[in-house]
């Protein structure tokens, strides 16, 4: 699992006290992190939030937010396995920040919104382009290209008074050491506020339920046998391999 960079805690947490604090704060992260994986009910995608790779992909830039679901068994831990399963040769990368709700929200103002974050983490959106093209021509949901086991690999939370500015972070993604994906959320079309508001009037939101804020330009393949190192400049970063799925085993 991820630990928060110790360089930005000795910023925040400063005198006598800073081991101390510092413990309690791992403490913090790691029962937000269990929460995360054991209570979490949904994980909310949002599409297309970064004007620029809506274009990369040949999408028009949004009015207003594009959902989807993805189910909590597709999270992946920190230093886990990405599997690509048959016959597939490949999966997209999407860098993302992971809004976690801390309490339940339902038809939240957008003025109130941050009231209901309980931390962030940095999470992959892993794509099975193919699929998704597939299904977006015929006009079918994305649920198979985007909810498949290991397909939402995801870090550690970080409590919300580290990320005084969740709106001016940088995301950054690199495969076999090569920078894919370097972009800040300050380039979000849609801000946490608004998502929070707009996702609880449609439907409730529960305590450990993630909200991906969609990923900048950059997006691309990545193959069995390749690594994937991830991160949120000066807070966290996150690394993976990427592997085969085997075929299932019926008789």
């Amino acid at each position: 699992m991820s630990v928060i960079a110790a360089a930005p805690l000795s910023i925040v947490f400063g005198g006598v006290r800073r081991r101390r604090r510092r413990s309690l704060t791992m403490a913090t992260t790691t029962s937000a992190y269990q929460k995360l994986l054991t209570i979490g009910t949904k994980i909310i995608g949002v599409g297309r939030n970064y004007a620029a790779h809506a274009k990369e992909l040949g999408n028009a830039v949004p009015k207003e937010p594009v959902l989807f679901l993805k189910p909590t068994t597709s999270y992946l831990e920190n230093g886990g396995k990405i599997q690509v399963p048959h016959p597939l040769e490949s999966l997209h990368h999407e860098v993302e920040l992971a809004v976690v709700i801390g309490q339940v929200a339902r038809d939240v103002p957008e003025a109130s919104a941050m009231n209901y974050v309980g931390g962030y983490a940095l999470a992959l959106d892993m794509t099975a382009r193919e699929i998704q093209a597939t299904a977006k021509a015929a006009g079918l949901p994305w649920t198979i290209a985007k909810g498949q086991d290991t397909f939402t690999p995801i870090s550690s939370v970080l409590p919300c008074s580290v990320v005084p500015d969740p709106h001016d972070l940088e995301l950054w993604l690199k495969v076999d050491g090569e920078t894919r994906q370097k972009g800040s959320t300050k380039d979000m079309i849609f801000k946490i506020p608004y998502l929070i508001s707009h996702i609880s009037s449609i439907m409730t939101l529960l305590e450990g339920d993630v909200i991906l804020t969609g990923t900048p330009q950059g997006v691309g393949p990545v193959r069995v046998g390749q690594k994937i190192d991830a991160g949120i400049t000066g807070l966290l970063d996150v690394h993976f391999e990427v592997e085969r799925r085997q075929a299932a085993n019926y008789s």
